[in-house]
């Protein structure tokens, strides 16, 4: 199918999801048609703790190597799964607009975390959230353990032995479970992974220049948006700077508004006993994708310095 773009995926429900709503768009900005590739990745096959595996940024490395063999000519990623690191002859071609970045709870009787009682068991399998959890309730039971795609993680809600479960909006909106939310947390109050609720679509760095590598690169420049792709990169500049990994209790939200870039960046510590945070702004010279670039990796930068001078390293 010369005149076919091939479209990497993992194959679970959320990953098949996400990627066929954005195949659709790529395919028709490109003129070309679409066909999704199912990639199976180490994330998917164990039930280890992310954290023992190396981070999230396990889901990644299968499809990457799909990409460079030639199987895919472009694969989709979940950007918070993404290690912030460049891969070799890879790069970012596209971040298209963001969904909703926020966490939310999925409980019992509708409850929300202010309500639960008092010993209540709460599952999630991120660092980061055991540690928010401790900071806002520390009399609740948290289990770090919880895997699996988000039917399974969801099903453990009550007859499963857990009262509630927290995860991203994004996929569960993507997936149309919506309804299941009891409670949607503030950025402002709960910021989020760095990059949560965005998609990257990677690319080879050597690109084809035959007419589907043409279409291609079409297509992902009319998907990528811009100011998405500053506010995650401001993000995700907070993570590298720390060096900390995908799954670190490292918290990041950036928005632009009335012609700013504003961040907030927080570190954890692992008990959720202490907590850093560092907000800063910065106003790009345009609104040119380049001058928003340069003011997320400024505006990092001095949030970095922040956090790493306050004792970034030594709480997480």
């Amino acid at each position: 199918m010369a005149d076919t773009i091939r479209v990497g995926t993992r194959g679970s429900a959320l990953a098949l999801a996400q990627t066929e709503q954005i195949a659709k768009a790529l395919g028709r900005a490109a003129g070309l048609e679409v066909e999704l590739v199912t990639v199976t990745t180490q994330g998917d096959t164990s039930t280890a703790a992310l954290a023992s595996l190396g981070g999230t940024g396990v889901f990644a490395s299968a499809l990457r190597e799909a990409l460079l063999a030639g199987d895919v000519d472009v694969i989709v990623h979940s950007l918070k799964d993404l290690p912030t690191a460049a891969y070799p002859g890879l790069v970012i071609g596209a971040i298209p607009r963001r969904a909703d970045a926020r966490d939310v709870l999925v409980a019992r009787d509708g409850l929300t975390l202010d309500t639960l009682p008092e010993g209540a068991r709460v599952g999630t399998g991120s660092p980061r959230r055991v540690s928010q959890l401790g900071a806002r309730r520390p009399d609740l039971v948290v289990d770090p353990g919880l895997r699996g795609n988000i039917d399974t993680r969801m099903s453990k809600v009550g007859a499963g032995g857990l009262d509630a479960i927290i995860l991203a909006a994004a996929g569960l909106d993507r997936l149309g479970r919506a309804d299941a939310v009891t409670e949607r947390f503030s950025l402002s109050d709960w910021p989020t992974a760095p990059g949560q609720g965005a998609l990257a679509l990677e690319v080879r760095e050597e690109r084809a220049s035959d007419a589907v590598g043409r279409a291609l690169a079409a297509g992902l420049g009319a998907i990528d948006h811009a100011t998405t792709r500053a506010t995650v990169t401001a993000e995700r500049a907070v993570l590298a700077g720390l060096e900390a990994g995908c799954a670190a209790p490292v918290a990041a939200s950036a928005m632009v508004d009335d012609g700013m870039l504003f961040l907030t960046a927080s570190v954890y510590a692992l008990d959720g006993s202490a907590v850093l945070t560092a907000s800063h702004a910065a106003v790009p010279d345009s609104t040119a994708a380049l001058d928003l670039l340069a003011a997320a990796e400024e505006v990092a930068q001095r949030a970095v310095d922040e956090l790493l001078a306050a004792g970034a390293k030594e709480l997480a």
